[in-house]
Order: structure tokens, then C-alpha cells, then sequence
């Protein structure tokens, strides 16, 4: 589901930037629970609990083909979401995979949404949730 889209750089450098300079398997995993987490509090009060759920349980389904390993990270209860199955699998991933693995899994999870709700709408709960800070963009080339 994943592609190369503007959306999806806007999250690979969201995360780039959450995970810090060369960080580790740990840092790269507590950045994309932060940003599962993020998510879960932006869209929680528009499509409730039980639907931040359905669309993170969709999400690690969808991914699954790609990355295996997510098979575990499901929890068997329908109305919670446990990060802790999916945080300890990102830690025993290399911190590339790490972070390809959780790109592909927010990645999804943006375009799931998108695909029930609209773009526009989907940005406007999620767009704060991917801003990188400045010091994170390229920098311009100021000289004439």
C-alpha cells in the first residue's frame, strides 16, 4: 500500500527526525510509538477508540506481507491498543529496518484513513502529527 508519495517522505522525515542523529534500534521504536501515539490522540475523538484500533489492527494486517514479524504485534483485545508487542519487535530490528518497518506501517495507516475519509480531511487531523521541525529540512540555498 505504501508508495512514494509526498506524504510518505513527510513521515520517513518525521521520523528521521523524532529518532534523532544515529540513533538505535530503541530510539528509532520510541519514535514511532510517540508517533502511533500522536496519531492515536488526534483522531481519537473523531472516529473513537474502537476506530484508532480497527485502522492500527488493519494496518499491521496490511503490512504484514512485507514484514512478518508484525504477526505478533497484534493484541487479542479489540477496544486497546498495545504499542509494547510492537516498540519490543522494533527494538530487535537494525535501526534501518526499524525505521523502515515503521514507515511502512504509518505510512499505510495515513493512506488507510485517507482512502475512508478523504486527503483533505486525513491532513488536516494528521498533518500536525508529521511536521518536522526546521532543523530537520534541507536547508536552501540563499546565495544568488
Amino acid at each position: 500500500m505504501p508508495t512514494d508519495s509526498e506524504e510518505g517522505r513527510r513521515i520517513a522525515v518525521s521520523l528521521v527526525s523524532r529518532a534523532g542523529h544515529s540513533p538505535n534500534s530503541a530510539q528509532v521504536a520510541k519514535a514511532i510509538i510517540a508517533t502511533l501515539q500522536d496519531m492515536d490522540i488526534a483522531l481519537s475523538p473523531i472516529i473513537g477508540r474502537k476506530g484508532v484500533v480497527a485502522l492500527y489492527r488493519r494496518s499491521l494486517h496490511l503490512c504484514e506481507s512485507a514484514y512478518p514479524d508484525l504477526i505478533g504485534a497484534l493484541d487479542s483485545t479489540p477496544e486497546h491498543v498495545d504499542f509494547s508487542r510492537l516498540e519490543s519487535l522494533l527494538q530487535q530490528q537494525t535501526p534501518n529496518d526499524a525505521l523502515c518497518l515503521g514507515n511502512h506501517l504509518l505510512e499505510t495507516l495515513y493512506q488507510l484513513l485517507s482512502t475512508l475519509i478523504g486527503v483533505s480531511l486525513t491532513e488536516r487531523l494528521l498533518g500536525a502529527v508529521f511536521e518536522a521541525p526546521l532543523s530537520a529540512l534541507p536547508a536552501q540555498d540563499t546565495s544568488p
